[in-house]
């Protein structure tokens, strides 16, 4: 069995090197030939002959990127990729991810999507926040729709605060969101693979952040998530199409999950670090299961 492994040319640090290696590791472990590639080496080629000519050279594509266009153009080539570049595209668009959850009835913050604009254009009329304050009050969550590790997740806390934060923003995509007090500095993070949920830790804020992310400063223990909790984030998986993913979850007032976020090809260090899982075996586990089955 033989598979490629894509990563982003040029999204080369240590962190996600090591991501990468892991999942080179699991593979070769499990018998699986599963080469390195970038988003910049293989090239969307689209012509009329691409299709007919083109013999599948591997037997799946691992996608550990972004770049939802080559993910579907591999799709059409008659690989399969793990996750689907449907799958992909909506978690890496909070907003997509949200509409994509709520026609399911799932629990989750309120939230508002920011109307679009353009680019030489801009927000030239501001109402819309005294629309939103009115029905989200404040403080109010602002979080740019396409962003990782809590960097593009700020907290607002009257209007012409947020009216700064939305000049600061500009005519990128972005939502705003009703702010979970009783979850406050605090989330869970669940590993979830195929219709499992095979590691979870909490995460806490430790600077007085709004924020539980490690990455600005939270701290982790393991944890035992509760049957609702497990069963939310496998739902939210099946109902994206995600073959693996992390899913943060937020405490309600009484305890009760919401969803935070779903991230399809989530940064898995960490949750070994706490727990002494490693994702990457399970994932390629899963991904041998599924070509077994889908034969």
């Amino acid at each position: 069995m033989t598979g490629w492994l894509v990563v982003n040319e040029f999204l080369n640090m240590n962190k996600f090197n090591e991501i990468h290696q892991w999942l080179l590791e699991a593979a070769k472990k499990q018998g699986i030939m599963m080469e390195l590639k970038t988003n910049a080496q293989l090239l969307i080629d689209i012509s009329k002959d691409t299709l007919k000519e083109t013999e599948r050279e591997v037997d799946f594509v691992l996608f550990w990127d972004k770049d939802v266009r080559l993910a579907k153009y591999l799709e059409q080539l008659r690989i399969p990729v793990y996750n689907s570049s449907d799958a992909i595209g909506i978690c890496d668009d909070k907003s997509l991810t949200h509409l994509v959850l709520m026609k399911e009835g799932i629990r989750m913050p309120r939230t508002i999507v920011a109307p679009m604009t353009f680019e030489n254009i801009g927000y030239t009329n501001l109402a819309f926040l005294e629309e939103t304050a009115s029905r989200l009050g404040f403080p109010m969550v602002v979080k740019e729709c396409f962003g990782s590790f809590g960097q593009q997740v700020y907290l607002v806390n009257q209007m012409e605060e947020l009216k700064d934060k939305v000049e600061q923003i500009g005519v990128k995509p972005f939502l705003f969101q009703e702010f979970i007090a009783s979850s406050f500095g605090k989330d869970i993070r669940l590993q979830v693979v195929g219709s499992k949920v095979i590691a979870s830790m909490a995460r806490k804020s430790e600077n007085g952040d709004f924020r539980a992310n490690l990455t600005i400063g939270g701290s982790m223990k393991a944890y035992t998530p509760t049957k609702e909790q497990v069963n939310l984030a496998i739902r939210c998986c099946e109902i994206i199409g995600l073959d693996f993913a992390g899913v943060d979850l937020l405490f309600g007032k009484n305890g009760e999950p919401i969803v935070c976020e779903v991230n399809s090809n989530a940064h898995f260090k960490t949750i070994y670090d706490c727990t002494g899982v490693n994702a990457a075996d399970a994932i390629i586990a899963h991904i041998k299961q599924r070509l077994i089955i889908d034969k």
